[in-house]
């Protein structure tokens, strides 16, 4: 198998898993490709099992939905709909985890366990927006790696190409000032 030279080793982290490019050599069977796929979907289909799986069985169906999209990749007729169909899988197995559930314990399933849903109102949106136009850009640019993004720690400082306890220290500050400016009453 040929493989293709635009994607390096330790390249993944600046490629993006519906790149066109990198989805068409995993599905022409390029296992770097691949690996560069499910590595970069990983942290996406976790935040979405987040919100779909029960708490306990989120990291399962990530790494089902990984299995399949690894298998599947090849049967997928248009690339376009890669992140879709990505997400199609984690909520179907999450749906089949939670249906095993109830077929072994013979019950439904309690709140206890369900996911929690966290709502965001409109004002609170507007709120966050405000607030991270208001925080200086190297602020703004750790939040939204870190906390919006979901990268690691080791990630975020590699990409701002800074230490661990520089990075760790500008996120504490960005953090921080946030809470400040969303205070109530300010």
């Amino acid at each position: 198998m040929k493989k293709d030279s635009r994607f390096r080793k330790n390249d993944w982290m600046t490629v993006e898993p519906h790149n066109p490019q990198l989805l068409e050599s995993a599905r022409a069977g390029d296992l770097q490709a691949l690996n560069q796929v499910l590595a970069c979907s990983r942290q996406d289909l976790r935040r979405y099992a987040e919100h779909h799986c029960v708490v306990n069985d989120v990291e399962d169906a990530v790494q089902e939905t990984l299995f399949t999209i690894s298998r599947r990749l090849g049967d997928l007729r248009q690339l376009e709909s890669f992140t879709s169909w990505m997400f199609r899988i984690v909520k179907r197995e999450c749906n089949r985890m939670r249906r095993g559930w109830r077929m072994v314990t013979g019950s439904e399933l309690d709140d206890a366990i369900l996911p929690i849903e966290y709502p965001e109102p409109m004002d609170w949106r507007i709120q966050i927006s405000r607030t991270l136009a208001e925080i200086p850009a190297h602020y703004r640019e750790i939040l939204l790696m870190r906390d919006i993004e979901g990268l690691s720690l080791e990630e975020t400082a590699e990409q701002l190409q800074l230490t661990l306890p520089a990075t760790k220290s500008r996120l504490h500050r960005a953090r921080m000032l946030a809470r400040e400016l969303l205070e109530p009453g300010r």
